[in-house]
């Protein structure tokens, strides 16, 4: 696992305050309701932060953010180097 996965991951667990569950990068987070849309907007930041990209949020739909893997390939795909 990369550290960017990693913080992504402690950022997920901070935000969704289920003492006990088990996440990795692939746990569904949006289709099983962990995450809402608010929070999405909290992940969406901090992954601008970890990959230090720019990513247009109209160019992001919340099936990108489903598990931090698909966040992460999301970055890649549609971020652009910050300056």
């Amino acid at each position: 696992m990369t550290s960017e996965a990693q913080q992504m991951l402690d950022q997920v667990a901070k935000l969704i305050r289920k003492p006990g569950l088990q996440l990795d990068e692939t746990t569904p987070l949006v289709s099983s309701g962990l995450i809402d849309s608010m929070t999405l907007v909290d992940l969406l930041l901090k992954l601008e932060d970890v990959t230090n990209k720019r990513i247009p949020a109209g160019r992001v739909q919340p099936k990108d953010m489903n598990t931090v893997a698909l966040m992460l390939a999301t970055a890649e795909r549609v971020g652009k180097p910050k300056k």
